[in-house]
């Protein structure tokens, strides 16, 4: 990771909510769940250029104005859902920042090849001679 994460700490904010799922009566009056709400464009962790990367990398995950929202309710505590969101939204930003690998072409080897029509010829002989002939 080239960015500080407790830097990104203060740029988060949370909401909590109450969870769903298996927990009796601490599941209707602790809200557990986290909502984590991350501004790209008004992040100071990362240059303009960087930005551009995540916005057009994590468009799939940003609402309307452009904000990363991630709902975490794993645990029952709210501060483990915390800290799980957070490298969450770690992770998804390192793995967006990565650099894509331009793909090297490989050939085919000759042996490969011929190894296919091979084949070819002998399914197509078979078929072949299953086809019923008029003589």
């Amino acid at each position: 990771m080239d960015f500080d994460v407790e830097a990104l700490k203060k740029e988060v904010t949370f909401k909590t909510s109450r969870s769903s799922g298996a927990g009796g009566q601490h599941v209707n009056k602790v809200e557990t769940r986290v909502t984590l709400i991350w501004d790209i464009a008004a992040s100071a962790l990362f240059s303009p250029s960087q930005k551009g990367i995540l916005g057009h990398a994590l468009s799939s995950r940003t609402n309307a104005e452009g904000h990363i929202q991630l709902d975490v309710s794993e645990t029952r505590s709210q501060l483990t859902n915390k800290k799980l969101a957070v490298d969450k939204l770690a992770t998804l930003l390192t793995e967006a920042l990565q650099p894509i690998r331009k793909r090297i072409k490989t050939k085919i080897p000759r042996a490969k090849v011929l190894e296919r029509l091979d084949r070819k010829k002998k399914q197509s002989a078979k078929k072949s001679e299953r086809r019923w002939r008029m003589e």
